[in-house]
């Protein structure tokens, strides 16, 4: 039911090879990911991102933050016990993780907190100028001038006013 073909991608499609493989690699991926901690993911901005983690019972000391290229990356290991505790009933995990996010290009990580048992990273999304929208202003000028600059001869030297300027000195 979730499985996807993306064959007709693959045939019809020039240049979005990286995209279908990474919708393939993620699927696979997300079959073999326990599903410990759980965790929330959150928009709270245009481009802000939320991750929370409910890491009950593990310090800061014992959590690692780490981005490696688009893949973001939260482990816990816990710190050993000591073993003179008697438990009746252990439901509060404190086992060993490894959470694994793709994140998409240009989203990067502004920082990272823990408070209340929740471990809190915060991303945003900075979209590069040269990819950001832009307006192009359009001239209003003259349809005669218009019609004289497309009619202009091309074996005549073009001379900018620069060059005119040092000519007259």
């Amino acid at each position: 039911m979730r499985n996807l073909d993306l064959s007709p991608l693959y045939r019809s499609a020039i240049g979005f090879d990286r995209l279908a493989s990474l919708l393939d690699s993620m699927s696979a991926t997300e079959q073999n990911q326990p599903a410990y901690p759980p965790y929330n993911i959150e928009l709270t901005g245009e481009n802000a991102y939320r991750i929370s983690m409910a890491v009950a019972g593990f310090d800061q000391s014992e959590l690692d933050i780490q981005m490696e290229q688009n893949r973001l990356t939260v482990s816990g290991k816990k710190a050993t016990e000591e073993s003179g505790r008697n438990f009746l009933h252990r439901g509060i995990a404190a086992r060993n993780f490894e959470r694994r996010f793709q994140l998409a290009d240009h989203v990067r990580v502004t920082g990272a907190q823990l408070a209340n048992g929740l471990l809190h990273v915060d991303l945003v999304r900075e979209i590069p100028e040269a990819m950001k929208p832009r307006k192009i202003e359009i001239s209003s000028g003259n349809l005669l001038q218009s019609e004289k600059a497309a009619n202009v001869d091309v074996s005549e030297p073009s001379v900018s006013s620069d060059s005119q300027d040092e000519q007259a000195a």
